[in-house]
């Protein structure tokens, strides 16, 4: 009666304690569960944010890659027209020479004339003019030859004219020339000019854009590092998540399973308090009927024998079967670590050698038993050894390495039979 009520109030006490014990780690579960996902909401903000942030510089980049495309077309466009301006100085500075050629020849024609000019000249100084003239049309022999004279006259006096008209055209085409020449070479180095600034332009533009596209680039690879990290970062947030939601899973359900195990032993325990009460009143009940009832004493003394219903409750193994049971140490042997081959049964061990057999103290494993052996399996207590000795086994192995690597293990048996 004492006993029972112990264990009632123990049971009631430890269930109460686990009452109490559930809330308390529900919260502390419940609280750990709020701050990681706390720092996963965080996370994820944060990373939406670096999201954000990667597009923006990936934006930046496409737009500094097409300014940097633009820029290097326009360098390629300025590298093309002065190399055009570069060919036309060429082609012009051809023509210049050229030019100048004829310009050497027109003035060799010059030069010509005027020493042509200057010995007319001379002669006309040293014969009076009108005199030549008046004697070539005296000395005419007939008067057809008159008018021939008359017309070589003339004609030595328009051929004067003419030298002096394409002396004097001639000398205007060169300054012409010249003057044409100076335009064309100040036009192309002008030109030249103005490309070779351009050019210095695009080329310092072009630098420019490298040095950003560098710069956006590291600022790139440095967000995509932070996204990658904080990616990491919420997948391990994630995984504790989980994790705890597992947890407290696990804890509800356990804390449900001892709650109705709590039950079941309370429902049991109160079963057992109206057994024994019933019984206590079968037994008062009993000894009253002793009391009115003297000469029925004896019978009467076999009455207690209604309390057995409260002595039934468990069970449990005969304590035969529960001795069969118990723990060894085992070692492990071969036939190849024994001088005989022959066990203490008459088993040969060198052609049986994959046999489950195992040495045993007689005394306490009968020799022939079969035995289960935790580990190893069911075998035969085939064998005895110096060395095997009260709660001792040696099971045999194939070869000595496999006895190697068995080692030294305590282990659960059973006598079968």
């Amino acid at each position: 009666m004492k006993v029972s009520m112990r264990m009632i109030a123990a049971l009631s006490a430890g269930f109460v304690a686990l009452s109490s014990y559930s809330p308390a780690f529900a919260q502390t579960s419940g609280d750990s569960l709020k701050q990681a996902e706390k720092q996963l909401n965080d996370n994820s903000e944060a990373l939406d944010r670096k999201e954000k942030q990667k597009q923006a510089v990936h934006t930046a980049v496409q737009k500094m890659e097409h300014e940097l495309a633009n820029t290097e077309a326009l360098i390629k466009k300025n590298e093309n027209d002065y190399a055009s301006i570069q060919k036309k100085i060429q082609e012009t500075n051809e023509l210049i020479e050229e030019k100048k050629i004829e310009i050497v020849a027109l003035q060799d024609k010059v030069i010509n004339r005027e020493e042509i000019m200057y010995a007319r000249l001379t002669a006309l100084q040293e014969n009076d003019h009108a005199d030549i003239v008046i004697h070539t049309l005296v000395n005419a022999e007939s008067f057809s030859n008159l008018f021939e004279r008359i017309g070589a006259v003339a004609t030595l006096l328009n051929a004067d004219n003419d030298i002096l008209e394409q002396q004097e055209a001639d000398l205007k085409q060169i300054e012409e020339d010249k003057k044409e020449i100076d335009k064309q070479e100040a036009l192309l180095k002008e030109q030249q000019l103005a490309l070779s600034s351009s050019g210095a332009k695009l080329e310092e533009a072009l630098l420019q854009r490298q040095t950003q596209m560098a710069s956006l680039k590291s600022e790139y690879e440095k967000v995509s590092a932070e996204v990658t990290l904080a990616e990491k970062e919420k997948s391990v947030l994630q995984s504790q998540v989980k994790a705890i939601e597992t947890s407290i899973k696990k804890e509800q359900d356990a804390a449900k399973a001892r709650a109705a195990k709590a039950l079941a032993e309370r429902k049991k325990e109160e079963a057992a308090r109206a057994a024994e009460a019933s019984a206590r009143a079968e037994a008062e009940k009993a000894r009253k009927a002793a009391q009115a009832a003297p000469a029925k004493k004896k019978q009467t003394a076999a009455v207690p024998a209604v309390s057995k219903p409260a002595e039934k409750p468990v069970q449990e193994k005969p304590v035969q079967d529960e001795s069969k049971v118990f723990y060894v140490t085992a070692t492990a042997y071969s036939h190849e670590d024994t001088a005989s081959d022959f066990t203490a049964i008459g088993i040969n061990i060198k052609e049986n050698a994959n046999m489950k057999l195992i040495a045993v103290d007689p005394k306490i494993i009968p020799l022939g038993s079969k035995v289960w052996v935790e580990g190893y399996g069911v075998a035969i207590a085939g064998d005895t050894g110096g060395a095997i000795k009260n709660h001792k086994i040696d099971v045999l192995m194939p070869n000595s390495a496999e006895a190697r690597k068995w080692g030294r293990k305590t282990v659960k048996i059973e006598i079968l039979d």
